[in-house]
């Protein structure tokens, strides 16, 4: 199936845009990563004010609040991915004290469950899920869900352990159903290129049963490019493509979409943004 043309990226640029979830440094099946500074200006290019980078493990974690701590617009976060749940959180409990009051960390994770791979056996993902879930409390972070294949043992972990009052799901690629729990819960849904490709149209409903102020953007860079990028290594500076996506699926001016997708970003990992 051909691939449809993707919104213009300059007319997508208005901004501002908070790309909420991606990872800087990293490269796209095992490619070498292009480099941070070219990544940065052309984000800030097209109209992207903020970027979280994202752990996945203890030492990215760490990589990553490196990054945030010398480069401004950049915030980070700090998790154990489902995939390396072997590791524990002993070590990223380490990390989380350390970097407790400095600025850079804005929330826990990502963290979850991926019964797609299932790269770490079941019961270890549900275990350092929830002690993540907890370290969200114990801190007073926002949490950055992961979840693939496994809703139901999701929201089991979160009502068990209660889902802290800041909470998103990255990289949203449930239906209406999975969407209304979510948002019932007081969640938010953050909305990746995902969206863009032909056979999504599930997700696209999700989104268009969800409010607008429900929802945030993000690349999940270098991966999960939009169209009309798809396949090429994924950039913040295409975060506006997604917003273009949404404005169009919610009928609505897409500097509303900039505007307010931005606004909730800021709200939900406390970022002053200039």
């Amino acid at each position: 199936m051909a691939e449809p043309d993707g919104p213009d990226l300059d007319a997508a640029s208005v901004g501002p845009w908070v790309d909420n979830h991606c990872h800087l440094g990293v490269g796209a099946r095992g490619g070498d990563a292009p480099p941070v500074e070219d990544v940065l200006a052309e984000a800030r290019r097209h109209g992207v004010v903020a970027m979280i980078t994202v752990g996945t493990d203890a030492a990215s974690s760490s990589a990553c609040l490196a990054q945030a701590g010398a480069v401004e617009g950049v915030w980070a976060t700090a998790g154990v991915h489902p995939h390396d749940a072997t590791e524990g959180t002993g070590a990223l409990r380490e990390v989380v004290a350390g970097a407790l009051g400095g600025g850079a960390l804005v929330a826990i994770g990502e963290c979850g469950l991926d019964y797609h791979y299932d790269h770490s056996p079941r019961p270890t993902q549900l275990a350092v899920f929830a002690e993540q879930v907890a370290l969200a409390h114990e801190v007073d972070l926002p949490l950055v869900i992961h979840t693939r294949d496994a809703w139901d043992d999701t929201f089991a972990v979160l009502d068990e352990v209660t889902m802290p009052r800041r909470t998103v799901f990255h990289c949203f690629t449930g239906g209406p159903a999975e969407a209304e729990a979510c948002v019932g819960r007081g969640a938010l849904l953050s909305i990746s290129g995902i969206v863009t490709f032909p056979g999504a149209q599930d997700l696209r409903d999700a989104v268009l049963a969800a409010p607008l102020g429900s929802l945030m953007v993000e690349t999940d860079s270098p991966y999960l490019a939009p169209v009309p990028h798809r396949g090429r290594t994924n950039q913040p500076a295409w975060v506006g493509l997604v917003g273009a996506e949404l404005a169009r699926l919610h009928e609505v001016p897409l500097h509303q979409v900039a505007s307010t997708t931005t606004a909730t970003a800021a709200a939900f990992y406390g970022l002053e943004l200039r």
